[in-house]
């Protein structure tokens, strides 16, 4: 581990007790915390959900699962927030990245639950809808999915390539996923 990520683990190992313990029920409260703004962290994630600090790579999971569980989007900006400390952070795209995803039967309907890099997983639906967002240093349309409040995930290509063979073709060739009893278009041919 380098001497910054050390440093980095040092600085926000107090504020959560165990990030571990926390799943997707179990998050911290970042949305009641009101805490002023302590500065820009040099910290990024990448369009594929890498974390890096000052440019290295964060290694640890653990580490990584302990940031995106204190991570809060306010606006355009994306902050990692406890009671005492804000810091704002750079995102590419989107702080999660989905890794898998798989059709199952929920409550008698057919769902789609989706599991991030991080190791949250959820069901898309009416709190996590599914859609295509066009963006201007893109070719194509990135297809992205609400992970947690007001933050999303962007769906890796082969997750991308089990929506396609799930969906039904619409007669105006728009390819459509169902989940939860809800349509969403990932695409048209």
């Amino acid at each position: 581990m380098s001497k910054k990520s050390t440093i980095l683990e040092k600085k926000f190992s107090d504020q959560v007790p165990d990030a571990s313990a926390f799943k997707e029920t179990s998050l911290p409260p970042v949305d009641s915390w009101n805490t002023p703004l302590s500065g820009d962290l040099d910290i990024d994630i990448d369009r594929e959900g890498v974390w890096r600090h000052e440019g290295d790579l964060i290694k640890r999971p653990s580490l990584v699962a302990f940031f995106s569980s204190i991570l809060r989007r306010d606006g355009d900006d994306y902050f990692l927030i406890t009671p005492a400390e804000k810091w704002r952070i750079s995102v590419a795209i989107a702080p999660f990245f989905i890794i898998s995803a798989e059709l199952v039967n929920y409550r008698e309907k057919s769902a789609v639950r989706m599991t991030t890099r991080t190791g949250e997983t959820f069901f898309v639906g009416e709190n996590n809808p599914l859609w295509l967002k066009k963006i201007s240093s893109e070719v194509n349309p990135i297809p992205l999915v609400t992970v947690r409040g007001n933050m999303a995930g962007i769906i890796s290509r082969p997750v991308y390539y089990d929506l396609i063979s799930w969906a039904r073709t619409a007669p105006d060739n728009t390819l459509i996923v169902e989940s939860l009893g809800q349509a969403y278009s990932i695409g048209s041919f």
